[in-house]
Parts: C-alpha cells; sequence; structure tokens
C-alpha cells in the first residue's frame, strides 16, 4: 500500500482534478529562481541536512574533459555514507517506493543500495530558464489533457496542479537540441546470460531549439522525432524504427514507420504505442516505457499526489564510466549494484490508474518524478490485477557540455520472470554526441530506408 506522502512547502495544498487547467498566476511565476529554483524545485534544502540547497548545479565540465569523451565523475571523491540492504531495509522503507523494497525482498542476497551525499547537480542553459518563466503564466493543455499549447523550450508547469502537467513537463523537458548515440540493450535471462543489441540513435527536439515559438510548434505539431536502427546482432541488423511525437495527440496521434530488411520496405507503423513491446525487447518493456514514459497519457486518470524525499540513482558517473565493460554491470537479476550511487531527492509523485473501458498491460502506474529536472527516476508499475509487476529505474547524470540532466541507464525489472532489460549501455560505444547538426530531412521514410540497407 502506498505510504502516506508528505506535502513540503512548495508543494500544492490540493490534488486538483485533470479538468482544472487553470493558468499560473503571477505571483507564483515570480517565485521562480527566488525560492524555487528556474524549474520550479524547492530552493532550500531539508531540515535535516540530507538534502542541501540548489545552488546552480554543475555550472562547468570538469578540466580536460572533450565533448564525445564519456563524462569524468566531479564527485569521484565521495565516499558512501551508508549501505541499505536486506537486513537493514526497515529503517529506510520510509524513503523508498514500494518497487524499490521488492527489489529487496527478490534479492534479498545481492541487492543493495550504496547511499552517497546528495549532490543537487542539475543545470541547464539560460534561455531554457528564461523561457520556463516566459510560458509558465500562458501554458496550457488543450484536449482534456492529451495535448499542450502556448509553450516552447522551457518547463510548461513548473508549480504543477494536477497530475498531468507534471507528466507533461517530464515529457517536454530539456534535453538537448538534438543528440545522437551508438549503444545498446541487454536482457539477461534469469541465470545471467546475455546477447548485446546495439543501437544507432538519432533525435531532434524541436520544442527546445532556442528558436521554438508556441506559435510554430502548434502550426507543426511537433515535439520531436526520433530514428533508431539496429546494428547488432546480425540477425537484426538494419531493423528501423522513426517516430514523428506530436503536441496534440489528438489532432494528429504519434506517426511512427518500421524498416524491416526480411521485407525490404517502409511501412506505416500505428501499434508503435501504449503497451505494445519495444523493440527488441524480449517483452520486458512496453513502447511507452521508453523514457520512463512516453506518447499520449489519454489512457489513464492522472494524480498529483504530492512530494516526498526518496533515494534514486543519481550523479552515476561510475556506471556510466568506459572504464567498465558491459559485463561488469550485467548479472543475474539486476545490474551489479557496487557500480550505482544512490543520493537522496525530493520527487514528486504521480500516479496514472487505467481509465474505464481502456486497455493497457498496466492498471496503475506511479512516477516518481526528481524535482530538479522532471525526470522520471523510478515507475512502479502494475497490472490489471493491482499486483506489482514491474519496476523501472533511471540512472541520472548531468551531461555537463549542454548542460542537461538526463539518464545514462534504464533498467526495467520485471518482477515476476526475475528478469530485467537494461537501455542505453555504451561504456564500450560511443558517447552521446550533443553536437550533431540534424534537419528534418534525416528523419523521413526515405531515410529511414537508407538506415536500413546502408
Amino acid at each position: 500500500m502506498m505510504k502516506k506522502l508528505t506535502l513540503l512547502a512548495s508543494a500544492v495544498a490540493l490534488v486538483f482534478s485533470c479538468n482544472a487547467l487553470a493558468k499560473l498566476p503571477a505571483d507564483q511565476v515570480a517565485r521562480l529562481g527566488q525560492d524555487l529554483t528556474p524549474v520550479g524545485a524547492e530552493k532550500a534544502g531539508n531540515a535535516a541536512g540530507t538534502i542541501p540547497e540548489w545552488t546552480g548545479g554543475i555550472q562547468a565540465a570538469p578540466a580536460g574533459y572533450k565533448p564525445g569523451d564519456h563524462h569524468p565523475n566531479p564527485f569521484a571523491e565521495d565516499k558512501v555514507l551508508f549501505t541499505i540492504s536486506k537486513a537493514n531495509l526497515d529503517q529506510y522503507r520510509q524513503f523508498l517506493s514500494p518497487g524499490q523494497i521488492a527489489l529487496f525482498d527478490l534479492y534479498p542476497d545481492t541487492f543493495k543500495m550504496n547511499v552517497y551525499p546528495t549532490r543537487r547537480s542539475a543545470s541547464f542553459p539560460q534561455y531554457f530558464y528564461d523561457a520556463t518563466k516566459r510560458i509558465a503564466a500562458e501554458a496550457e493543455l488543450i484536449q482534456g489533457g492529451n495535448g499542450l499549447k502556448n509553450a516552447a523550450i522551457g518547463i510548461p508547469f513548473p508549480i504543477p496542479s494536477n497530475g498531468l502537467e507534471a507528466i507533461w513537463n517530464h515529457i517536454v523537458r530539456y534535453r538537448g537540441v538534438a543528440a545522437s548515440r551508438n549503444g545498446g540493450q541487454a536482457a539477461p535471462t534469469a541465470q545471467g546470460a546475455y546477447t548485446i543489441i546495439g543501437f544507432d540513435e538519432q533525435i531532434m527536439f524541436k520544442y527546445s531549439h532556442p528558436d521554438a515559438t508556441p506559435e510554430a510548434l502548434q502550426a507543426e505539431n511537433i515535439l520531436f522525432r526520433f530514428k533508431q536502427s539496429v546494428t547488432t546482432p546480425a540477425r537484426l541488423a538494419g531493423t528501423a524504427l522513426l517516430v514523428h511525437e506530436t503536441m496534440d495527440q489528438v489532432a494528429t496521434p504519434r506517426q511512427a514507420w518500421t524498416y524491416n530488411t526480411g521485407q525490404r520496405r517502409v511501412r506505416r507503423a500505428p501499434n508503435v504505442a501504449y503497451d505494445a513491446p519495444g523493440t527488441a525487447s524480449d517483452g520486458l518493456r512496453t513502447t511507452d516505457d521508453f523514457d520512463m514514459f512516453n506518447g499520449s497519457p489519454d489512457r489513464y486518470n492522472w494524480e498529483l499526489k504530492g512530494k516526498q524525499e526518496m533515494y534514486i540513482a543519481y550523479n552515476d558517473y561510475k556506471l556510466h564510466s568506459k572504464e567498465l565493460k558491459y559485463a561488469d554491470i550485467l548479472m543475474a537479476g539486476h545490474i551489479n549494484p557496487e557500480h550505482v550511487r544512490y543520493e537522496k531527492h525530493r520527487v514528486w509523485v504521480v500516479e496514472a490508474t487505467l481509465k474505464e473501458g481502456t486497455r493497457h498491460v498496466y492498471g496503475k502506474r506511479v512516477f516518481f518524478i526528481d524535482e530538479d529536472s522532471w525526470q522520471i527516476h523510478v515507475a512502479d508499475l502494475y497490472d490489471n490485477r493491482g499486483d506489482l509487476y514491474r519496476v523501472a529505474v533511471a540512472h541520472g547524470l548531468n551531461y555537463y557540455e549542454v548542460p542537461t540532466h538526463w539518464s545514462t541507464l534504464e533498467v526495467y525489472h520485471d518482477l515476476n520472470s526475475r528478469r530485467y532489460i537494461a537501455i542505453g549501455l555504451d561504456n564500450e560505444d560511443r558517447m552521446y554526441d550533443f553536437s550533431v547538426t540534424l534537419s528534418d530531412n534525416d528523419f523521413t521514410p526515405a531515410s529511414l530506408r537508407r538506415e536500413g540497407t546502408r
């Protein structure tokens, strides 16, 4: 059962229904950059001193860093404060989600959390902060919350009044303007055997471009364009996916295309959405699990439950290191906890329950969203009987060349099969390239065919 949540100083006093779509009043907008951070987090630390004040996050890359490198750990001197294990779990239960607790119960001898000092490292460009303050009083949800208008670049609802506003903050959060990466995923068996699935990926965030305007975005109705092609193993190489994600999912639903090497043709793929299995995922995640949640929110009722303090995987530079091999990370049941850094942060809690008359393999989803970045860090996923089914974990860090806080690895645990899928493995491959120049022509069905046949 979900533990009672305490609303903190800047949290809303009431939970509003999804129909409460009022604009943010001027006196609340004025708090951004004052007692709140530019994205709406509480600037102050907590009373216990275990969460420090936000003072701007990481402001510069470490000396010697070059874009394209794996990111040196700016907190390498930090020591483990304590370790949470099955033996002492009750001392820390109030700061964990039911899904996290389930991992201790499922793997009592091997799963643990090494907890480090909290570093509020999240930071973003000034133009993003400026845009957040500019649009905060004008941004609106439309189509019952299935679309967004009067918003560009910034966080549309830095002081959310309902769950839909909070989840849209995650959907449009800042992750740079464009990026490419060469990495992979693995889905170990219960015994720990795995095959690396390699990907080439490109993404262009139309919403985040410095020249983006609400009017232009609404006219084009595009949030981002995404393209992915499988590079390994040979039996899957050439399979490719293209997605055009829209701002108004009712006016124009997500557009998707796939290229299949056997058929050697591009096909529309309307089923690349909701609970369709993810690409080469062995059935261990849904399409809308990717990035912890993506796509239209229209199948759920969304409730903002409040805020709580929570241990989440943060500043995971050690896990991200090029010094590690995939074999150092991947093991039976869960990734190697020795390489994971946990910190205590404040998170927004959003509960999504499946609407009457709709279908999805998840009857309920509970999202724990970092207040400093609007990145979902943990998602507890329940089946239609109300039982915990999966738990997803995003291992975040600051990509300080952008800067942005984003995941370096996402891990989706299936509690029934005792398996997981890890997405974003790049220790043995090239890092994200945020300097890449991409255009709309790189995201056409014709470009997808070229990806599959090259």
